[in-house]
């Protein structure tokens, strides 16, 4: 008698939704023998004479998602880890545990022990079957391994491992080395992100040269057409100015001396890490607040000269009387 929400058809449903509504019909209230309905709303039944609610917290055997057509359907799954663009294989094969204990870890013998290797090595087979394969794994491995060490967010190291896969997929791999391309998958997903990181930070953590990942950075970008703008000083700003521990009244400060020099062109064909450190430092005088030029080179990476340099001239173009008479 009640009728299926159209969500349950949408998503393929309707054969739990049907066999509920036939085991309903058969049943009766059993105070007044009326015909019970099923609430799928409030996951209840209820008579629809005299209001009796029968049962209640149903469970709901229908899908969360909605999706409207058969190939919708097909791709989702009520079961199983997530998939990621972290993992070569998007996380669909199993994993075996590299710890040979059992699963009240107590150490297991060594028949098992030897049984486990064998297994692992003919899963880690199976896993990557083919050579593009085994390439994205380990390019998603560095990937991964240079992520850690510069501190990037999961956001970036998908955007990296999405860049990979499209320049792997368009054949830009031949003749180039898999850290380089890495390296630069990477450092472009930063840049995207607006969480960038320099190329002298990205040098002590790649595998490759400096001269090499600048290379395949600038042949991806040209290559797959990505959208990547100039590198913004402000954007190096919280970082530099959380790992000295300045004030927030400081890091307005910079804020503020930089905002004003890139509207005076100070910015043009400059470092933006080097106008970060110096606005950083130049605001740190200002506000009286004792940051030493080293203290800033070493969080920037930058040399006590360019700090020097740069920080003069946002002094000279800012508007402020106090940092005019600093100049």
């Amino acid at each position: 008698m009640s009728q299926q929400p159209h969500s349950l058809r949408e998503v393929g449903g309707e054969q739990h939704a049907t066999t509920d509504a036939k085991e309903t019909n058969e049943r009766s209230c059993p105070e007044c023998d009326a015909a019970l309905v099923a609430d799928e709303a409030r996951g209840e039944t209820v008579c629809e004479s005299c209001g009796l609610v029968v049962e209640a917290d149903e469970i709901d055997h229908g899908p969360e998602w909605r999706a409207f057509d058969s190939s919708e359907r097909a791709e989702k799954s009520r079961v199983g880890a997530p998939t990621t663009k972290l993992l070569h294989d998007d996380g669909l094969s199993s994993v075996i545990d590299w710890q040979d204990r059992d699963a009240k870890g107590r150490a297991i013998d060594g028949s098992k022990r030897r049984k486990l290797q064998r297994l692992r090595t003919w899963d880690e087979r199976f896993r990557s079957k083919s050579a593009q394969e085994r390439n994205l794994k380990q390019a998603l491995g560095e990937i991964d391994r240079m992520s850690s060490a510069l501190g990037l967010p999961e956001n970036v190291r998908e955007t990296a491992s999405v860049v990979y896969r499209r320049a792997l997929e368009d054949d830009l791999l031949r003749g180039r080395s898999i850290e380089a391309m890495a390296t630069a998958s990477l450092y472009a997903a930063a840049r995207q992100a607006s969480v960038p990181r320099s190329l002298d930070e990205f040098e002590p953590v790649s595998r490759v040269d400096r001269k090499e990942f600048s290379r395949a950075y600038r042949y991806i970008v040209r290559e797959l057409g990505l959208a990547i703008e100039p590198a913004n000083p402000l954007e190096y700003l919280p970082r530099f100015a959380s790992d000295l521990d300045i004030d927030g009244e400081t890091k307005t400060r910079a804020r503020s001396l930089l905002e004003e020099g890139m509207e005076n062109g100070v910015h043009s064909g400059k470092s933006p890490v080097g106008l970060a450190a110096a606005a950083l430092y130049a605001a740190s005088i200002l506000e009286g607040e004792k940051v030493t030029q080293k203290e800033v080179c070493s969080v920037s990476d930058v040399s006590e000269v360019t700090v020097r340099n740069r920080y003069t001239e946002l002094l000279e173009a800012g508007t402020d009387p106090d940092a005019a008479r600093a100049a």
